[in-house]
């Protein structure tokens, strides 16, 4: 049985994941047990910073798109509006019962499809660096134990990709460079459309006016906040503990199967990402005496290696994906299943790190 832990008795939210040179709007100190906050001045203080945060966010993307010198703020841009649209969206589903529940469901969706456009770009490019990172190892004498992208540790690995390799490296440059360069017109698309601007528009609002509705949100924070966290904890701890084990779980053929073991570790990355941002909405920005950092730091490293086997279960789908190819030569094919594999026993450490690190968390 997987620990339980109150998340109302001390909390602590993550460590800034703003991009380098885009420093967040400063946060209040944590709240202690003698703090008089309400629950809605709480919630609508959380949700106008990030608001504010995504209204800069945007304001630096126009300032830097389109041009080569400042594509790199632009990029940081994107990641600012991603950061800011999945902690609102996140705020908005936990403490759903405090707000206008229309309000609150269609803004949120509306934020995860943003953060979702926003996202794909820089997943594809990410796959495709990750996976000729994990053909060259994999080709390279040593056979891949130095751990690089996508080898996590000194295991061998099941065969080499032999002649067929440098064919499929650039069939997959091929595909995901096409599917990154249709993902970044998707994304500027969205980012001038009008569902894009009413989105903005709502988000624009919310950095002024949050609309808490509920009389619980003239309660304590600590009381009214916290049940509503603990809820999303809770569904945590029995999303992990659902989670198929043993043989099951290691399992790395192309089945149906597997699409299925990965799906549900993907929802425990987002919970565990939703547990995370309702510990933010609760107690502000971590402090060094705030009882909840070993928590808090235990569900990063855990999201860490949930991130990892996400980004590995996707590179193992595109490996195979482009296995099927059709009229590939022998060879190539052969390399992509050698790719497949590999990222495979990626998955499978991924796992087994997160297991090793739930107790804690």
């Amino acid at each position: 049985m997987v620990p339980r832990h109150d998340l109302t008795a001390g909390r602590r939210p993550e460590p800034s994941e703003a991009p380098t040179g885009a420093p967040p709007a400063g946060p209040p100190a944590p709240r202690g047990p003698q703090d008089t906050t309400t629950a809605g001045e709480a919630l609508a203080g959380y949700l106008n910073r990030q608001a504010a945060e995504l209204l800069r966010g945007l304001r630096l993307h126009d300032e830097n798109a389109g041009s080569a010198e400042t594509a790199a703020q632009a990029a940081e841009a994107v990641r600012l509006l991603r950061r800011s649209a999945r902690r609102i969206s996140g705020a908005l589903h936990t403490f759903r019962p405090l707000l206008d529940s229309a309000w609150a469901d269609r803004v949120s969706a509306e934020l995860r499809w943003l953060s979702g456009v926003l996202a794909r770009e820089h997943a594809y490019a990410a796959r495709l660096d990750r996976l000729l990172a994990a053909l060259h190892r994999l080709s390279s004498p040593a056979g891949g134990g130095d751990g690089g992208p996508g080898g996590g540790n000194n295991e061998p690995r099941t065969g080499r990709p032999g002649a067929g390799a440098a064919k499929a490296g650039a069939l997959l440059e091929r595909q995901l460079t096409l599917a990154r360069t249709r993902a970044h017109s998707a994304a500027l698309r969205a980012l001038g459309s009008g569902r894009f601007h009413a989105v903005a528009d709502e988000v624009a609002v919310l950095a002024s006016d949050a609309p808490v509705q509920d009389r619980a949100a003239d309660r304590p924070a600590e009381l009214a906040l916290g049940p509503l966290a603990e809820l999303t904890h809770r569904r945590l701890v029995e999303a992990v503990e659902s989670l198929p084990h043993g043989s099951q779980a290691l399992a790395h053929t192309l089945t149906a199967e597997e699409g299925r073991h990965d799906a549900a570790w993907h929802q425990v990355r987002h919970l565990a990402r939703l547990t995370r941002y309702g510990l933010e909405v609760l107690v502000g920005d971590p402090g060094s005496d705030d009882t909840t950092a070993p928590l808090h730091g235990a569900l990063l490293l855990a999201g860490h290696q949930l991130d990892r086997h996400r980004d590995a279960a996707e590179a193992a789908a595109a490996a195979a994906a482009a296995g099927r190819t059709p009229r590939i030569a022998p060879a190539t094919a052969y390399a992509l299943g050698v790719l497949h594999a590999d990222q495979r026993h990626e998955v499978e450490a991924a796992r087994a790190a997160f297991v090793r690190l739930w107790p804690t968390a």
